[in-house]
């Protein structure tokens, strides 16, 4: 099974895309191969393919199996009182008309396909929920990260205010004001920290053998392709999806071929021997039975027929779909960069204002809540940059991935080609 030897020996390559892009923020490349094999969605699909193959192997065979028949009858002669023992034996068996048993070859190929590029689109899948939920854990660690420090902050702060109001530098106003802006973010951290277990949790129950690193590794962001055209056609031409649409038109329009041939029905062979009146008479015959057509052989093929039609509609819709779901992301990913790239320049300017209002307060200068209007400010700029910088690299990898450029998720041969082109910038 090819599909099982790629998965085997190629799925735990990376494509030449490697050699120019950062995969230091993603898991390592073997857990990921584990991972995907041992999924139960790419498990049954790869049980499906062995499905597919014995189906071949059950339509190349043929529906038709040799019959043997036996006789046996008392003869008796009235006028003479006599009583014979007779034997007969018989074997026959339908014949495949000709052109029949080459569409039902066809139909045990296109379901291996069909079951092969399913299985390719559970890996996909697969691969997809992986990165996912990957990038789901890394926000929600990266945001609790970010609470602790500002919580390590905002304890300082308090600090400070305590020792002003104890040599009478500020008003006990300030204490509180500190004190109620502290709680607030250890609650806040708290929250996080309850997310960052529920995104660890679900990730784990999903890809047990991956194991979660104790910080995210922030990679910075790489620009989107300028010419996105080239690699709508990439995700397009790799989709399993899509594919795997395609290889159900196709069986359905054999399936109406097939059907189509039945309305002229099998005949069936057989030869007899008889042993008639205790041997005395021997007996060799030939029979031919050949089925009349009804109403119902044509019925059934009007209705294959009719799946064709279905079949190609439910193409034409997946295409749609999967056609329109690449454009938002490459969409998406621009997008997402763009809004990285201005959310760390708010975030900056947050910051040093947070910092020059804190050296007044201390100096005296500034008013407490000024200090803090500032200080809530950079953390939610801080907060927004980072997820915005999470966002940009998953919208990046998800490119990647479903141009088959991130994981080797097939054959060889979709390795191979995905290492002669050119990587994301």
């Amino acid at each position: 099974m090819k599909y099982k030897c790629a998965l085997l020996f190629f799925l735990p390559l990376i494509s030449h895309a490697a050699d120019f892009v950062d995969f230091a923020d993603l898991p390592p490349r073997a857990a990921v191969t584990q991972a995907l094999t041992l999924h139960p969605a790419v498990k049954a699909a790869e049980a499906g393919v062995s499905v597919a193959e014995a189906n071949k192997d059950r339509l190349v065979a043929g529906p038709h199996e040799f019959t043997l028949r036996m006789e046996g009858q008392r003869r008796r002669d009235v006028p003479l009182d006599v009583k014979y023992d007779e034997q007969t034996v018989g074997i026959e068996r339908s014949v495949r008309l000709p052109g029949k048993g080459a569409i039902d070859t066809a139909l045990g190929k296109a379901g291996i396909s069909q079951a092969e590029y399913a299985f390719g689109d559970a890996l996909h899948e697969t691969a997809r929920r992986l990165l996912k939920q990957w990038f789901n854990w890394q926000r929600e660690r990266a945001t609790t990260q970010e609470w602790q420090a500002q919580v390590d902050i905002l304890r300082h702060q308090y600090d400070v205010a305590k020792k002003r109001v104890a040599v009478g530098d500020a008003a006990r106003l300030e204490v509180l004001q500190a004190e109620a802006q502290l709680n607030q973010a250890q609650a806040q951290h708290a929250q996080a920290e309850a997310m960052t277990k529920l995104a660890a949790t679900d990730f784990t129950q999903q890809f047990p053998n991956i194991m979660l690193p104790a910080a995210p590794q922030l990679a910075q962001p790489q620009s989107p392709p300028a010419n996105a055209e080239p690699w709508l056609e990439k995700m397009l031409m790799r989709n399993h999806e899509l594919l795997t649409a395609a290889a159900a038109s196709h069986h359905q329009q054999l399936i109406a071929q097939r059907t189509d041939a039945e309305r002229l029905p099998d005949p069936m062979l057989g030869l007899r021997v008889s042993r008639e009146r205790d041997g005395q008479e021997k007996l060799l015959g030939l029979q031919l039975v050949i089925p009349l057509p009804g109403a119902a052989r044509a019925a059934s093929s009007r209705a294959e027929l009719a799946g064709v039609n279905v079949a190609a509609a439910r193409e034409a819709q997946v295409k749609a779909k999967v056609e329109a779901e690449s454009r938002r992301t490459l969409i998406e990913a621009r997008a997402a960069f763009g809004q990285w790239e201005r959310l760390v320049s708010v975030a900056a300017r947050m910051a040093e204002n947070a910092q020059l209002l804190d050296k007044a307060w201390r100096l005296g200068e500034g008013q407490f809540a000024d200090l803090q209007f500032a200080r809530r400010q950079a953390i939610e700029a801080r907060l927004a940059a980072v997820r915005a910088q999470l966002d940009a690299n998953e919208t990046r990898y998800r490119i990647l991935l479903d141009a088959h450029e991130l994981w080797a998720l097939d054959t060889h041969e979709d390795a191979a080609g995905s290492a002669q082109d050119s990587a994301l910038p």
